[in-house]
């Protein structure tokens, strides 16, 4: 690499030889693309590959625009092989040097350093300039008035290249990078709230905890730790401006999340910054200034009402807001969260004008369930990118009147799922029967006829055996809420178990009768033995004693002495 530090030597003796180069900003640009190719549409806007200083970066800056224009990979080894095959891989300074460039990782957005580089692009061109205008005077042949001719000349090609109209063309889309960037694979920050660049409000009465939970979840992005069961990321620069809670309450939330000194990440914190409104173009001003010296990717504002001079009701208070401030936030790709306050009916979300929710990607609502749990809901999308609701647990532990030290923590509800049932089980043919309405008690050749008609594919071995559960289901009660057993006196189909060992005939429902067990009367006693038709309690019988020829039981003494040898109603024909 030392061979291509001196490939654009300057002479230290030339007055011009100090103009600024900025380096290391170039690297953060082509470093900071090839990481994230998603910033490369918004560089080209203000770079061309002539403001890079040293000529291997801008020949490494048209390979990258290659590769992402065709869709390829985005790598050190697939840039190498580009200037390979353009045969400028040597004077890049080779592999080694394209590798050093694609891996250097600067922390920082690669549009903010864009703009440092194209600064220094115009300062050379300047000294450029004043260089030939120089040359021009002190030249043999010079002539009065012709390097006054050079500069009005120079002076109306660069005002034309810098024109208001020309200006305004630059936001114009270049249909090669835009339909060559693959949108549908936004990656969102973590925490999967909002994607990179999005502007999104946090809505919750004064009891929900937004200031608790967006602190948490902020200060895990700016340290690179997960959120919401969502992975780690790499650490996010981003800037929190509060002008709602008080230093004794900011440390110690963060002391009780866990933070703490050397423990904050890449977050700056700007605790009642002294900025004038943003809805003021001032204000817009002071904001994007605090943004760019911490080099910030996102910014959040607590309380977004505690920012403004105009009348919170009036919807033109929040176009001028958007005007000065977000809009300028949303075209340097620099994502942002607001949080404010329900309004009095909490059905209607945030208090004031509905133009509030206008200029935004997402409303979040975030509303305390009791007990710790939060429901964080979205109730407006611009995009529909990510989940939608989130049903939360807030762990935290007192410490007297206080939170103690690294036990709070939101984290995402878990519920026990059912156990999902594999397709062409037993089980799932018993869905798949159930579902054709057949009754409990239906037979394989009712069953098969079934299936085959609806076309549910089934082997006969799972068929009998779908069928025996169904009807072992139907006399276990899961279906029907028959017990496994009965009570006495109750009456009802009983398992087999039941009646183990015994000669009692099981019960069963006819089909006419109602399915609910019910009670029948207890049977009378069994009479003593002799007892029967005919004959009076406490009656004895001998051997003399006549008995029916029908029932074989004893005649009464009216039916004998008549000569008949039946009861009446034995035999009715003899009746007299």
């Amino acid at each position: 690499m030392e061979n291509v530090r001196h490939m654009n030597p300057r002479d230290p003796a030339d007055p011009y030889a100090s103009v600024p180069q900025h380096i290391d900003a170039e690297l953060d640009v082509l470093g900071g693309c090839v990481l994230n190719p998603r910033h490369i549409p918004a560089v080209r806007q203000i770079l061309k590959g002539s403001d890079f200083d040293r000529p291997a970066h801008e020949m490494i800056w048209d390979a990258i625009g290659h590769l992402s224009d065709t869709g390829a990979p985005l790598t050190p080894n697939s840039i190498t092989l580009e200037l390979e095959r353009r045969k400028e891989l040597t004077r890049c300074g080779g592999p080694s040097y394209v590798t050093h460039v694609c891996n250097h990782v600067g922390g920082g957005d690669p549009v903010y350093f864009a703009e440092k580089v194209r600064a220094a692009a115009a300062l050379r061109e300047e000294a450029d300039l004043g260089r030939r205008i120089v040359q021009r005077a002190t030249s043999p042949d010079a002539e009065p008035g012709g390097t006054v001719a050079f500069m009005e000349e120079y002076l109306q090609r660069h005002k034309a290249r810098t024109s208001t109209g020309n200006h305004l063309t630059s936001a114009f889309l270049d249909w090669g990078p835009f339909f060559a960037t693959d949108f549908g694979t936004v990656e969102l920050l973590p925490g999967r709230l909002m994607a990179p660049g999005q502007q999104i409000t946090i809505v919750g009465d004064g009891k929900a905890g937004k200031s608790l939970f967006v602190q948490e979840w902020l200060w895990r992005m700016a340290s690179g730790l997960e959120f919401l069961g969502d992975r780690a990321h790499a650490p996010i620069p981003l800037l929190y401006v509060d002008a709602e809670n008080g230093h004794q309450d900011i440390q110690e939330r963060f002391l009780s999340y866990g933070a703490g000194p050397g423990r904050m990440g890449l977050m700056s914190y700007a605790s009642f910054p002294p900025i004038r409104p943003l809805d003021t173009a001032g204000g817009g001003t002071d904001l994007l200034d605090m943004v760019k010296d911490c080099e910030a990717q996102l910014v959040c504002l607590d309380t977004v009402s505690r920012f403004i001079s105009g009348p919170e009701n009036d919807a033109d208070t929040w176009l001028a807001l958007y005007r000065h401030t977000l809009l300028p936030l949303k075209r340097a790709g620099i994502a942002s969260v607001r949080l404010d306050h329900m309004g009095k009916d909490g059905e209607r979300g945030a208090r004031g004008s509905s133009a509030k929710t206008q200029d935004v990607d997402h409303v979040w609502e975030l509303r305390a369930a009791g007990g710790g749990s939060l429901s964080l809901r979205r109730t407006h999308t611009r995009t529909g990118i990510g989940p939608d609701e989130f049903s939360i647990l807030r762990h935290a532990r007192k410490d007297g009147d206080r939170y103690a030290a690294g036990h709070t923590r939101h984290v995402v509800m878990e519920y026990d799922q059912p156990r999902p049932i594999p397709e062409g089980s037993v089980e799932w043919l018993i869905e798949q029967i159930d579902g054709l309405g057949l009754p409990n008690d239906a037979g394989n050749p009712m069953t098969i006829k079934a299936l085959a008609g609806a076309r549910i594919p089934a082997g006969k071995d799972k068929i009998a055996a779908a069928v025996r559960e169904r009807k072992n289901r139907d006399k276990s009660g899961s279906r029907n809420g028959f017990p496994e057993t009965f009570p006495e006196g109750v009456t009802g189909e009983r398992s087999p178990e039941t009646f183990k060992g015994s000669q009692k005939p099981q019960v069963k429902h006819s089909p006419e009768t109602s399915r609910e067990p019910q009670e029948t009367p207890p049977s009378p006693p069994s009479p003593p033995l002799g007892e029967g038709k005919g004959r009076e309690p406490g009656q004895e019988v001998s051997a003399d004693t006549p008995l029916c020829t029908i029932c074989d039981t004893p005649l009464p003494g009216f039916r004998a002495d008549r000569g008949y040898d039946t009861h009446v109603g034995c035999d009715p024909t003899t009746a007299a």
